[in-house]
């Protein structure tokens, strides 16, 4: 049983694979196979209907138990008396209705928090705040928001895929772009490309968090 369950999951997710890496490389290379294409269509429906079956329990014999007596009570009784014009009956309205933020607020606290953690192991901060990093992080991440193209292959594909496309080459557009301002991690960046690799993964996350 547990076997077939891996099998599935597996399927399933080598499914999404073909299908999103299918997605990606179409933009790419015109196959020009038509069975290529129904084979994507016919993938992308089908997984979402690759569910498991769930067997149902033995069920429990009620047929030896007869219902000899019953006894209602009183919980909670009241009454409600609503006259126009008067005070004394009128219901209180129901407030702050989808008002709750704490919990998003903490994610995204979290989020920048960590944020910040990965930009101070990337850059020297000598003459660098916190405020520095996230704000030229902020920047770059907006520049690329602008790029169409980018946007909607990192809509549309994993984190991997989308790397393989045009977000690598807008980042590197962006940074030379970038004002005098930021011509401290400008230079930084430009001087070490593994420093240029984890600079655009930080982006990369900014971007998905907008989206």
């Amino acid at each position: 049983m547990q076997k077939g369950k891996d099998a599935l999951e597996i399927f399933k997710k080598d499914l999404g694979t073909f299908v999103r890496f299918y997605e990606f490389m179409s933009q790419i290379v015109d196959y020009d196979d038509k069975a290529l294409e129904k084979l994507s269509l016919y993938a992308r429906n089908l997984r979402p209907m690759l569910r498991e079956t769930l067997l149902e329990e033995d069920g429990i014999d009620l047929s030896g138990i007869e219902l000899s007596h019953y006894r209602l009570s009183v919980i909670r009784q009241q009454d409600l008396r609503l006259q126009k014009d008067s005070a004394d009956y009128k219901l209180e309205p129901g407030e702050g209705l989808g008002t709750a933020k704490a919990k998003d607020k903490d994610k995204q606290e979290e989020f920048i928090s960590q944020i910040i953690s990965r930009l101070n192991e990337l850059f020297m901060t000598d003459h660098l705040t916190e405020k520095d990093l996230v704000n030229y992080a902020y920047t770059i991440r907006d520049k690329i928001s602008e790029n169409a193209l980018v946007m909607k292959q990192i809509a549309n594909n994993s984190t991997e895929q989308a790397m393989l496309g045009d977000f690598t080459k807008a980042v590197d557009d962006a940074i030379m772009d970038s004002s005098e301002v930021h011509q401290n991690q400008m230079m930084q960046l430009l001087s070490d490309p593994a420093r240029v690799a984890g600079f655009a993964k930080v982006v990369f996350d900014l971007l998905k968090l907008a989206g």
